[in-house]
């Protein structure tokens, strides 16, 4: 079936007989009871046995990650409680000390505080790359201690999209295992394990959830037997999915696909009108032309380049921070994805974590502007946009 129908038709387990829930019913319960030990001693064994502790498996978690897996076209999932719980934890079961990554230079700020902090604490090497070249992920490979590839589908906030196609399948050809951030494009813009991923992330509090009341997180395997190996690890770092937050997040995904053309439409439509505007001096947005990205995100990109944008404004960091602070229709507020219009300012936010010559090297300057454009009418958003620029 279509991604469209799939979205409708989330996960919901089976029932022997008679009737049954269209929604998948919230099970809000921190352990389930056995009629024997043996029968609870079998059930710890593993991720897909009977529910034992919700910190293990629980129903609505469980609907949720054959949902994502289902959407992404892969073998298994795991749902956490957080996006930075998802890439923690994968990237903790999945490294030791003296381990290597390659990461694409560009990256969301809290995944570089957490590759940081490994480098800091556990003697992990990561080697940056631009994610535009294949042969330079191949040089930084060659070392044989190189574990892992990780890479974003669209970065944060510069709207990069790296070269997924030859990366991933350099990393394939090399033994590398490659873990990609899928949050702002979704599986309706891309599935990156099609094109060779073994691990897509997911903040599931953005476009999965959509209604900005959803704190969530989610890997999607390719292959079961990695999902296996890295589940005992997330089991023990507690950072598991509340069945609650599983269940809003279910009820935003049927939508998703009619949210996020609307996302892309709007982002693409603001995107040419600032380009066009002497007080911008630049614009970043893989689906407008000129973007270094462009050639990349249409071949990558199904269907739009995503509903987060950033520019610079010719005024600098004052001018950015009168526009935050001028916008009425959209609102000064940190995270994206939901179905309002956002703005904030990322070198004192979300890549606040990055020092004045690492936010060169991932191309934020110290005036950006970043807009998650919501599903709101696009001409009361530039009409917004436009006071507030004129105001500032």
């Amino acid at each position: 079936m279509e991604l469209d129908t799939r979205a409708v038709h989330v996960f919901n387990e089976a029932f022997q007989e008679g009737s049954w829930p269209l929604s998948v019913p919230l099970v809000q319960s921190s352990a389930f009871a056995f009629s024997s030990a043996d029968e609870l001693a079998e059930a710890m064994a593993g991720p897909d046995g009977r529910y034992v502790y919700s910190r293990r498996g629980n129903p609505t978690v469980r609907a949720l990650e054959q949902t994502l897996a289902g959407l992404e076209g892969g073998a298994g999932a795991i749902a956490f409680a957080s996006g930075m719980g998802a890439i923690s934890g994968v990237l903790l079961a999945l490294l030791k000390p003296g381990d290597r990554v390659v990461a694409q230079r560009c990256l969301y700020g809290g995944t570089y505080a957490v590759l940081s902090d490994l480098a800091a604490r556990y003697g992990i090497h990561v080697t940056y790359i631009s994610g535009d070249d294949v042969a330079e992920f191949e040089a930084a490979a060659q070392h044989p201690a190189t574990r892992l590839l990780v890479l974003e589908t669209i970065a944060n906030p510069t709207g990069q999209v790296p070269e997924l196609p030859g990366l991933l399948a350099a990393a394939r050809r090399t033994g590398v295992t490659s873990v990609v951030d899928n949050s702002l494009a979704s599986p309706v813009l891309c599935r990156p394990l099609e094109l060779g991923a073994d691990v897509v992330v997911h903040s599931t509090t953005k476009y999965l959830s959509g209604h900005s009341d959803v704190l969530g997180g989610a890997a999607v395997f390719a292959d079961d037997a990695l999902r296996r190996a890295v589940w005992p690890r997330t089991v023990e770092l507690g950072a598991c999915a509340d069945p609650f937050a599983a269940w809003l997040t279910l009820r935003g995904i049927p939508t998703l696909p009619l949210r996020m053309r609307a996302h892309c439409a709007g982002a693409a439509a603001l995107a040419e009108r600032l380009a066009a505007r002497p007080d911008v001096t630049a614009v970043h947005y893989p689906w407008l032309a000129g973007h270094p990205s462009y050639a990349t995100a249409r071949k990558v990109l199904a269907g739009g380049g995503g509903g987060l944008l950033s520019f610079e404004l010719a005024g600098g960091r004052e001018a950015g921070r009168a526009f935050i602070e001028g916008v009425r229709v959209a609102k000064l507020a940190l995270s994206l994805g939901g179905v309002e219009s956002l703005v904030t300012h990322p070198a004192s936010t979300s890549h606040r974590e990055l020092d004045a010559e690492a936010l060169a090297a991932a191309g934020i300057a110290p005036g950006l502007v970043r807009m998650s454009v919501g599903i709101e009418d696009v001409e009361d958003l530039w009409a917004d946009i436009q006071q507030a620029l004129d105001w500032g």
